[in-house]
């Protein structure tokens, strides 16, 4: 009998109201037949600077739901969340760190990925795309700043979300992309795995020659290579997949 179980398994940490990254991931994978994606969620409601949206991302629902992708023998778990973009790039550092001794297993996250990229491409004047609140956004460009980026444009539209992140056609995310890109940045990040932004990418790069990273595209990328597999046999979801 043949086996139809992946040899690389992929285990993602999802916002409970996100409907988006699962779907996208499956269709990015849709012609990897060695690589599977699996899914284990915590509760997130709403994404603001209030104190009950910021205690969502307490490590420990997240360290319970990895225990559980752990069962399904994953080779990487990812954090497919954006949340360090305001609250600080060293919580994803600790929460792998955490995830990786508890488990025995390889972690990552979605944002520490895409600086990782950020540097591959050499990316130093850079443009964001969300649909955060204000605050939220000042406290992504302000992070960012601080590791000495220059923020060339944003757009964002002011929505507490999370799952109304979701509600956003192709076309709204499209809109924001061009107006981001009249700035001529290195790169545009496209920053929320709840925004269908993914799929964007080749166009707007086409475009504009400038290069897109979308916070799901980027989960993805790293998730694959933690796993020990190769994000190069990935073909048409942006130049992210090339590096």
């Amino acid at each position: 009998m043949i086996s139809d179980l992946a040899s690389t398994r992929l285990g993602m940490l999802t916002p409970s109201s996100n409907t988006v990254l699962e779907p996208l991931t499956f269709s990015m994978l849709a012609n990897q037949s060695d690589i599977s994606a699996h899914f284990s969620r915590f509760r997130v409601l709403k994404i603001s600077l209030e104190a009950d949206s910021v205690d969502q991302f307490s490590n420990v629902p997240m360290l319970e739901a990895a225990d559980l992708l752990a069962d399904a023998k994953v080779q990487s778990i990812c954090w497919n969340g954006t949340s360090s973009g305001w609250l600080g790039f060293e919580k994803d550092s600790a929460l792998i760190s955490e995830i990786e001794a508890r488990t025995g297993i390889k972690a990552c996250s979605s944002i520490l990925a895409m600086n990782e990229l950020l540097a591959k491409f050499n990316a130093k004047r850079i443009s964001f795309v969300t649909p955060y609140l204000t605050e939220i956004q000042q406290k992504i460009l302000n992070n960012y700043r601080l590791e000495g980026y220059e923020i060339a444009a944003e757009k964002h539209l002011g929505d507490p979300g999370n799952f109304s992140f979701a509600t956003y056609a192709e076309a709204d995310i499209l809109e924001l992309c061009r107006a981001v890109a009249n700035e001529q940045p290195d790169a545009i990040l496209i920053f929320c795995t709840n925004f269908r932004g993914a799929q964007l990418a080749p166009l707007i790069e086409e475009e504009t020659g400038i290069t897109v990273l979308d916070s799901v595209s980027t989960a993805l990328w790293k998730s694959i290579k933690v796993a020990g597999g190769e994000p190069k046999t990935i073909h048409g979801w942006g130049r992210l997949f090339d590096v």
